[in-house]
Parts: C-alpha cells; sequence; structure tokens
C-alpha cells in the first residue's frame, strides 16, 4: 500500500451506533495511520438517541485514539447536510467522506491514488446494495431517472455520497448560498477533474430506509438544485395561454361559418377560454420572475479558478527596487546629511 504525504481528513456521519463506535473508529485509525502522514477523523453525530454521544466522549478522552473530532448536532438532518457539517470543518488537503456501516474505508488507498494523477474530486460506488423495500427501490429509481432529465447528471453512479474532495472543491463549494444542498451534486457538475471508482464490498449493517422521509428529501434536492422542474411550469402555462388563445379563434370560426350553434355555446365558450388565457399569462409571468428569485438566491459565484498557472520568468521581476543582501555583500552607504539653510 502506497503512502502519501498528505493531510487527509475523514468525515464518519452516525446516529445511534454506541455499540459498534469503538471498533469503527479503532478501524479507521489503523488504516489511517498507515496511510497518509497525518489526518484527521471527523464525527458527526446525527442527534443520535442512545448512548452514541456519552461514548465519544470517553473515546476521545482517551489518548489510545487520536486525532478525533466530534459534531453532535441537536436534531436529526439528512444525510448530505450532517456531512457537510464535517467538511466545513475539515482541515485537511483532502477530505473523504463516508458512510462507516455501508462503504468501506480499505478502498480509500485507491481513491488517494487517483488523486495523485490530478483528480480532484473521486467518487466510489459501492455495487453491493442493502435490500430495501420494493416501493422504495421503485420510488428510488424513479428520482434518479427525473433528477438526470432535469439536471442532466445520475446521482447513484456519477456522484454517489463516498467521495474525496480536495480543498479547492470545497472552498468552491462554499462559494455557494446554500453549499449544504450543492454538496452532492456539485463535485459532479462543477468542472473539476474527477474519477469514479467501483468496488464491492458487504455492508456491516442493513439500512432500512422510509419511503416518506426519502421523498421529502429528494425532492427538495431536486428543487433547490435545478429550476428545470419550475422551468417547466412556466413552459405548461405558455401553452396553456396559446391553446386557449387558438380555441377562442375556433370558437369565433364556428359563430362564423355555421348556422346550427346551440344559443349561448359561443359567448360562455370565449368568455372561459378568454379566462384561462388571462389566468395562464398571470401564472407564467409569476412563473418567471420565480425563476429569477430562485437563480438569483442559488447560483454561485460567477467564475471560479480551478487551476493557476506562472512563468518559471518574470520579466517585472528585474524592475522591482530590491537589493539582494547575501553574507558577502556589502551594506549600501547611507546618503550625508546637509544642515538645513536657513
Amino acid at each position: 500500500m502506497n503512502f502519501y504525504p498528505i493531510f487527509l481528513s475523514v468525515v464518519y456521519v452516525v446516529r445511534n451506533q454506541e455499540e459498534r463506535i469503538e471498533n469503527l473508529l479503532t478501524s479507521a485509525t489503523a488504516q489511517l495511520r498507515s496511510l497518509v502522514c497525518d489526518y484527521e477523523l471527523i464525527i458527526v453525530d446525527n442527534a443520535s438517541t442512545d448512548g452514541t454521544t456519552p461514548r465519544l466522549r470517553q473515546l476521545v478522552s482517551q489518548a489510545s485514539i487520536p486525532n478525533v473530532q466530534v459534531y453532535s448536532l441537536v436534531k436529526e438532518v439528512d444525510t448530505d447536510t450532517a456531512s457537510w457539517v464535517g467538511l466545513e470543518n475539515a482541515l485537511g488537503d483532502y477530505v473523504a467522506v463516508l458512510d462507516p456501516l455501508k462503504d468501506d474505508i480499505a478502498f480509500l488507498p485507491q481513491m488517494l491514488a487517483q488523486t495523485s494523477k490530478g483528480a480532484e474530486v473521486v467518487f466510489a460506488k459501492n455495487v453491493e446494495k442493502t435490500q430495501q423495500s420494493i416501493a422504495y427501490t421503485v420510488a428510488y429509481h424513479a428520482f434518479l431517472q427525473l433528477y438526470k432529465v432535469f439536471s442532466g447528471i445520475h446521482l447513484d453512479k456519477e456522484a454517489p455520497q463516498y467521495r474525496v474532495l480536495s480543498k479547492r472543491v470545497i472552498n468552491f463549494i462554499l462559494q455557494h448560498p446554500q453549499p449544504a444542498l450543492t454538496y452532492r451534486h456539485l463535485p459532479a457538475t462543477g468542472g473539476f477533474e474527477r474519477a469514479n471508482l467501483e468496488y464491492r464490498s458487504r455492508p456491516q449493517t442493513p439500512q432500512v430506509k422510509r419511503l416518506g422521509e426519502s421523498i421529502h428529501r429528494g425532492l427538495r434536492l431536486l428543487v433547490s438544485t435545478t429550476q428545470s422542474p419550475l422551468r417547466a411550469v412556466t413552459f405548461l402555462s405558455l401553452f396553456g395561454a396559446a391553446a386557449n388563445l387558438v380555441y377562442s379563434i375556433y370558437v369565433v370560426a364556428i359563430g362564423i361559418f355555421k348556422t346550427n350553434v346551440a344559443p349561448g355555446w359561443i359567448s360562455l365558450s370565449l368568455q372561459q377560454s378568454g379566462m384561462f388565457f388571462l389566468l395562464s399569462l398571470v401564472l407564467l409571468v409569476l412563473g418567471e420572475y420565480i425563476v429569477h428569485v430562485v437563480k438569483a438566491s442559488t447560483d454561485g459565484p460567477l467564475y471560479h479558478v480551478v487551476q493557476e498557472f506562472t512563468s518559471t520568468h518574470m520579466t517585472r521581476q528585474n524592475k522591482l527596487n530590491l537589493e539582494e543582501v547575501g553574507p558577502h555583500s556589502r551594506p549600501a552607504r547611507a546618503a550625508p546629511q546637509t544642515e538645513p539653510v536657513a
């Protein structure tokens, strides 16, 4: 296994793992000690209701498990938000984020090998999946396809939660108004050099996910990271306005060319089509304003410098008014002072 001369931060998100937390910390410490020259292990306790927090406090106070930081949350949040708590407090050159019960930290050397080749974002997907209910599986795959249609990225394949990010990528995410929301997809769409890997490791424990919370989290991610759903609503409003306008023309044509028309049908149809036409226009204008507001509140910086290069020879350095001071250089003489003339 290669040894990397970097400072690595590893973020764990845990909840109600009182019995396993000591083994998780000791195994992670053993892996990291032989992998990098310096490291920190950041534990985000996602509002555990058992004795996980007191146990963490006890383990951190022991000298046998060094370089551990613990952030205990007041209330439970989604995994991406909890992961960002660790990311924004990480100090390492690279930060690895993984689920200790689902992802294998032993695959971390292969991910760091990609960073040594120039990748600033490395994703790793575990082929082994925990069994979920049929309803959850169907809803999850439907969400992935819908998100791919709107944003152009498949979250499960192109942006899994097991990832290694450079400090440059984290600083880029920090410039966005809501980094905790954009953290999930932005490393895959930010234009950084990335690598996607796959591995196979059996999860330590099955994690049964609740369908209702997953739907809420998916919709929140969908509407907060792309304006495509709202843009689709504005297009539907435009289509409704155009359809009602065409229908009004059709009603007028019927009134001109037809003689056996039911009394009141033309006036009633024109009234309904006119009202729906106005409502569609109102929804269209409101939708465009909302798109503009959302875009202004969620857009990140106008630009971000991914790489910076400088010529080895800079001509302006020869023009600087500087004096080289070396062991054999003679100090410059001070100019003689003259008495002021009265």
